[in-house]
């Protein structure tokens, strides 16, 4: 695909060189104005026609390179030898869901949800947009994985799209046999929702009586959580139940101040989501994953909730992945919900690029940042710097914990067993000391 991202680059680099050309041409004469911006306007034309000539050769050719290299992710330690074919494997190891047809090319994962989104009209699915709804709404999304999946992916279709534009030039048809797709998305009344819930519960065997439930960050759209949570529940072989709680995101890289605002203005239905899972689903066990910009209203919710749950319901496991939090107020935080689950893991990187931007934008180090005189070490939480699961220079680097195969089986084996310290899980975990503490930095195998 090297030779699309230079058309793309291009394209971009066109844009640039364009909206600059407008700005020093004014005031110019007639014919400056329209040779240097038509100048810029034909490099974009030139890089996007490369894109439409190259497209269908190179997507032929990327698809065949996939079949050649797929493989599964375990969290079982298996000898190779006595693995099943992969097919083979991931029909036997996918969650259980609800009824389907053995020949689908795909199976069915369930994602109950709650959101204070504010719902679209759309006669075919529950559908939620980028605007606060200012009440918890609940449902459930049935959300088809393709047997083909390449772990740690999320297969949707094939796009192009101009960045910051919303602009998008081409996108491949959707297929379930090929992509993650939403077979039904439903809103729920509280009393449907959690029969459902106890039915998927009570089926449970390999996470027996177990919830996860997943918060996502800035820059999110309400599906593409559905398919992150898919992706998650999918990838851990989780037979609990997974649960989305998705806040009004605007979805876009420029929706970054409205974001911020909005996860905030979650706390009290994120509150209310959570003790319902808590109290009212049957769950024994509940861990909880919060991505970027949605680890401040669970911090939020966590101190509030403090003491308050039941006693026979525990808090598994808390996971704050990249936290788009400011660092001091992180560490202020998490003093005041010591003890609220059986362990609290931090994931961060020193070269997640949108963290950068936020530290740029607050002048202040986040939660998920690594710094030159390390990561974030606060006393009950175990941190591990995950910088070195992804080298990709054109990356964000900003979702790790969902797309690297180790780091996907090391919250596995957290959830499944609670296993520390980390280095017990996996060896990749390395043990390293510094003068605020130790913590675990993860190396290449």
């Amino acid at each position: 695909m090297s030779a699309i991202l230079v058309a793309l680059v291009a394209a971009l680099v066109g844009i640039a060189i364009y909206l600059g050309a407008r700005r020093a041409t004014v005031g110019h004469s007639r014919a400056i104005r329209l040779l240097v911006r038509g100048g810029a306007l034909s490099l974009i034309g030139i890089a996007l026609a490369a894109v439409f000539v190259l497209t269908p050769t190179l997507q032929q050719a990327h698809r065949g390179a996939d079949t050649e290299t797929r493989h599964d992710s375990r969290l079982d330690d298996e000898a190779p030898a006595a693995r099943a074919p992969a097919s083979e494997q991931r029909d036997a190891a996918a969650p259980l869901d609800a009824p389907q047809i053995a020949a689908d090319p795909w199976q069915v994962v369930p994602v109950y949800y709650g959101t204070d989104r504010e719902d679209q009209p759309d006669p075919k699915r529950a559908r939620y947009g980028a605007e606060r709804g200012r009440r918890l709404d609940l449902g459930r999304a049935m959300v088809t994985v393709p047997k083909s999946h390449l772990v740690p992916q999320i297969e949707r279709p094939w796009a192009i799209r101009v960045p910051y534009f919303d602009v998008t030039i081409y996108e491949e048809a959707e297929d379930p046999a090929k992509h993650f797709t939403l077979q039904t998305v439903e809103k729920l009344s509280e009393g449907d929702f959690l029969q459902r819930v106890r039915e998927r519960l009570a089926a449970s065997s390999r996470y027996k009586d177990h919830a996860i439930v997943f918060v996502h960050g800035y820059n999110t759209s309400f599906d593409n959580a559905l398919y992150r949570t898919a992706q998650i529940s999918y990838d851990l072989k989780f037979d609990g139940a997974a649960f989305l709680y998705s806040w009004p995101s605007g979805g876009s890289v420029a929706s970054y101040t409205y974001d911020r605002e909005s996860a905030e203005a979650s706390t009290p239905y994120l509150r209310q989501f959570l003790e319902m899972v808590i109290e009212k689903t049957g769950a024994k066990s509940i861990s909880i994953i919060a991505h970027s910009m949605g680890n401040q209203p669970l911090l939020d919710v966590l101190r509030d909730l403090r003491g308050s749950g039941p006693a026979n319901v525990v808090i598994n496991e808390v996971i704050f992945a990249a936290p788009d939090v400011d660092a001091d107020n992180f560490a202020n935080l998490a003093h005041r919900i010591e003890g609220i689950a059986k362990g609290v893991t931090l994931y961060a990187a020193g070269n997640d690029r949108a963290l950068i931007v936020s530290r740029g934008f607050w002048r202040n180090p986040r939660a998920g940042d690594v710094m030159a005189s390390g990561p974030l070490i606060v006393p009950g939480i175990e941190t591990i710097d995950i910088t070195a699961a992804s080298t990709d220079t054109f990356a964000l680097n900003h979702s790790g914990y969902a797309e690297n195969n180790d780091l996907l089986q090391d919250i596995g084996k957290l959830i499944l067993s609670g296993l520390r310290p980390p280095d017990q899980r996996l060896p990749v975990l390395k043990r390293t000391a510094s003068p605020k503490g130790d913590y675990w930095r993860y190396t290449t195998p």
